[in-house]
């Protein structure tokens, strides 16, 4: 279970370093990451929305994360699933998120 969790920490990471194209603040203090499920063998499901329905990187973002997530050590394979239910509010932002978005 450790190594689990070290995996998860590791992932978080990793997609903390993604920005939103929109809203320049990395997709999981924005809220947009709705489920993170890692099985014990490296398998990694991101479950995801994006800000609009319309985001002009809606085609291409979920690639870009996977990709990003796929160079974890340890991660034998990444599926991202977008989601537009609950539709994205700022209620889903992080404290960090939040006070980011106050520096815009």
């Amino acid at each position: 279970m450790e190594r689990i969790e070290q995996l998860r920490q590791d992932v978080i990471a990793a997609l903390c370093t993604i920005e939103d194209p929109e809203i320049p603040i990395n997709i999981y203090d924005l809220g947009l990451v709705y489920h993170l499920e890692i099985t014990p063998d490296g398998m990694v499901t991101v479950r995801m929305t994006l800000t609009t329905p319309g985001c002009s990187v809606a085609q291409s973002f979920p690639e870009a994360i996977e990709m990003c997530v796929a160079r974890v050590p340890g991660v034998q394979g990444v599926h991202v699933e977008v989601v537009w239910e609950p539709q994205w509010s700022r209620e889903m932002m992080s404290e960090k998120g939040l006070w980011q978005m106050e520096l815009l």
